[in-house]
């Protein structure tokens, strides 16, 4: 095998958690190629065709693919008119009960679209360091260059991170089966019309996030009454609800006339809907894919 066969090779082998790590950074799957991408072809404009000159490859490879979102990152915070808006992630959608490994790898570990709107409310050097160490356990002395800290005020960058995420709590119970339950109760309530039974099965302070169009702000709702009302028209009787693993938690694909128009992720909590991330903006539809609930 020749010595640029063999970067190539080991590039490749590197792929899924680069991709995993720009996801987690860029909550966009498309950014997130671009980024990994990018990191290929600064590995291949190096002059050095086998990357015997590269230390650590698997390093480099992380530390470039790192410095690309964090200045994606910053970029999106220059042109953005309101510093700490959360957006949704591009979903990942899967088949109720089956994973593609391509979309098991991108995810790594994380779980649910509630965890990626937390990260997006993060600081880029905040969220970087969270991301790196937290989920893929990459040193604080491999890190701190990248931000262009100490080690030890990168920690203290992945501390405060963290501590924002756990006061947001946007982990669902663990058992997909026991959410399953819950999200399939709130649509059933919600096609009866029955308002108690809604009540129920959702949590006093549930919050409903939604996205509807690139321009449009964010909505937002908040509390069981409220969240209740909106769920009969989620379940509406010419819309078709498609159960769906979204992110790796429970979730479901909406349809009218056979043509995708949301797909909704759910928190589920000891039993009950905590958070419900709505994308409804039919541009993102569009370019997500959702073969596994259209084949």
């Amino acid at each position: 095998m020749s010595s640029e066969a063999s970067l190539t090779t080991h590039f490749e082998a590197a792929r899924p958690q680069l991709g995993a790590i720009a996801y987690r950074m860029l909550g966009s799957i498309d950014d997130a190629q671009d980024a990994v991408q990018e990191a290929w072809l600064r590995l291949s404009r190096s002059g050095d065709s086998d990357g015997r000159g590269i230390d650590n490859l698997d390093a480099w490879l992380t530390t470039v693919v790192a410095r690309i979102c964090l200045n994606t990152l910053r970029d999106r915070r220059a042109h953005s008119r309101e510093e700490l808006v959360a957006h949704l992630p591009d979903p990942i959608v899967d088949a109720e009960g089956e994973f593609d490994p391509e979309h098991r790898a991108m995810l790594a570990d994380a779980v649910g679209l509630a965890l990626f709107v937390v990260l997006d409310t993060l600081p880029p050097a905040e969220r970087l360091a969270f991301v790196l160490h937290d989920a893929f356990a990459v040193p604080f002395d491999q890190i701190a260059p990248i931000v262009d800290r100490t080690p030890e005020a990168t920690r203290k960058l992945a501390s405060r991170a963290r501590q924002r995420i756990e006061r947001a709590d946007p982990v669902p119970d663990t058992g997909i089966a026991a959410q399953r339950e819950a999200v399939d109760a709130f649509f059933a309530a919600g096609r009866t019309g029955d308002f108690d039974r809604l009540l129920s099965v959702l949590d006093p302070d549930v919050v409903l996030r939604g996205e509807f169009s690139p321009d449009a702000a964010g909505f937002r709702a908040e509390g069981a009454s409220s969240v209740a009302k909106l769920a009969r028209s989620y379940a509406a009787p010419e819309r078709e609800v498609r159960a769906a693993t979204v992110n790796g938690a429970a979730g479901a694909v909406i349809f009218v006339a056979d043509r995708a128009t949301a797909i909704m992720g759910f928190v589920v909590r000891d039993g009950r809907v905590a958070a419900i991330d709505v994308l409804a903006d039919p541009e993102r539809i569009a370019r997500i894919d959702l073969s596994a609930v259209t084949g």
